[in-house]
């Protein structure tokens, strides 16, 4: 076995959380295509896609439905084949309005024309990203043919593949790096090559001894000759997953507020994104499915299923055995930064990581009360925040408050809002200071 980076740099804050991970041990299940999927146009940060089917539109598994000419955006593709019953208007999580392509399937899942694409250079490797349709899986879904796109004025060193995967319950990243070690270190080799990048560190939680033994086994290999692919073990802290936090205790560089990864010489991709790219550049078959944990007090029989995107989260429960309770709280994602759902209705999205669906008691939010002023949650702060000062002055919407204790640094990880003793909701209202703050003119400043 190869060494492993055995020692990470110390980061500030976070705190522990119990770990919850139900379905680590349970082999993926494939669910068998919905007889209707709705397909947002609007699946990433940037700009929207517009539809380029109709009505009545045949379709097949693969295929382009939804696309557009701005940069900071990734084309989307029908997940399943079938018929397109009709363009529409949703809602999202967050409110907003969104195109989306409703498509009845045939239960066929025929496929696309796909070929694997032409990469010899790193122009075709970017255009082949933006082709697959492949978004940031972990939860951010930033477009990835923008992120490997460093500029000439940046020198990236480092990549850094995220299977830290710190958030409880969710187990569907340690799953890929399980059921496709090789996809894993396969695009991670190929990106390395591509881009020229020397140095990469795998960073998982040294909560999954198997993932870190069987990657070290793997990158040990003939593959790395020079020993440039190493696997770093991270305590289980939360939120060891954040982009920043990660580039801290992997390299101990400090990416300064206002700035990326690129600007201290790193990327930072998720595990599965990696994998996703090794069996995209070997088939050419773009993003259309996505694991995701499906668990909760509220869920029958939680697992890890891979899902047609696009399936609504009561069919994808339905798949797991129904609610054994009436759910009170539905999450897409995990519980600390997790989306809370207005019901079960809303389509699973290409950068879902999870499900959760929890009954009452562990819905139950406790009654705040008066800050005892006691600094727990400055603590526990990984950006070095003064938490409770945010809130107060979100609160109050003073934006010179807002500026100068940095709003716009908070990486909104909720540890404040855990440890606070008052149970105070202080995530919620930096969160409306952010909104806030960005609505009048000053985010960028």
């Amino acid at each position: 076995m190869r060494e492993r980076l055995l020692k990470p740099f110390r980061a500030k804050g976070g705190v522990r959380v119990p770990h919850h991970k139900n379905t680590a041990n349970l082999q993926s299940v494939v669910m068998p295509p919905p007889k209707q999927v709705v397909i947002p146009m609007l699946q990433h940060i940037g700009a929207p896609c517009k539809p380029t089917v109709k009505a009545g539109d045949k379709v097949l598994v693969g295929q382009v439905i939804g696309d557009t000419e701005a940069y900071m955006a990734a084309p989307v593709h029908a997940s399943v084949s079938g018929t397109v019953k009709e363009i529409t208007s949703i809602l999202m999580p967050s409110g907003a309005p969104v195109e989306a392509v409703v498509i009845e399937s045939d239960g066929r899942m025929e496929k696309a024309d796909c070929a694997p694409p032409d990469v010899g250079t790193k122009e075709n490797f970017l255009k082949a990203v933006r082709a697959s349709g492949l978004v940031g899986l972990g939860g951010a879904g930033f477009p990835a043919h923008v992120k490997l796109n460093v500029p000439p004025d940046k020198e990236v060193d480092t990549l850094i593949v995220n299977a830290a995967e710190c958030e409880p319950y969710i187990t569907s990243d340690h799953r890929e790096i399980l059921e496709n070690s090789w996809s894993v270190l396969s695009g991670v080799y190929a990106v390395k090559e591509l881009l020229g990048i020397q140095r990469v560190i795998i960073a998982i939680e040294n909560n999954k001894p198997d993932a870190i033994q069987l990657l070290s086994e793997i990158a040990g290999k003939e593959y790395d000759p020079k020993n440039e692919v190493r696997v770093m073990a991270l305590k289980s802290v939360y939120p060891q997953g954040a982009e920043k936090i990660l580039i801290r205790s992997c390299t101990g560089r400090k990416v300064p507020p206002g700035k990326l990864p690129a600007d201290v010489g790193c990327i930072v991709m998720n595990v599965t994104s990696v994998a996703f790219l090794a069996q995209y550049l070997k088939t050419g078959l773009p993003l259309v499915s996505k694991r995701i944990t499906v668990d909760g007090s509220a869920v029958q029989n939680p697992q890890n299923v891979i899902v047609p995107i696009g399936t609504s989260v009561s069919d994808v429960i339905g798949f797991c055995g129904g609610y054994k309770e009436t759910p009170k709280k539905i999450l897409y994602g995990g519980p600390m930064m997790g989306t809370a759902l207005s019901d079960d209705r809303f389509p699973v999205l290409k950068q879902n990581n999870a499900v959760l669906a929890f009954g009452e008691k562990e819905a139950k939010l406790k009654e705040p009360s008066a800050c005892i002023r006691c600094g727990c949650c400055m603590y526990v702060c990984p950006m070095n925040l003064l938490p409770v000062s945010l809130a107060q002055a979100s609160e109050a919407k003073d934006m010179d408050k807002l500026e100068k204790y940095r709003v716009m640094t908070c990486i909104e990880c909720g540890c404040c809002s855990y440890v606070c003793p008052a149970n105070r909701h202080i995530l919620q209202a930096i969160r409306l200071g952010k909104q806030y703050y960005k609505e009048h003119g000053k985010a960028g400043k």
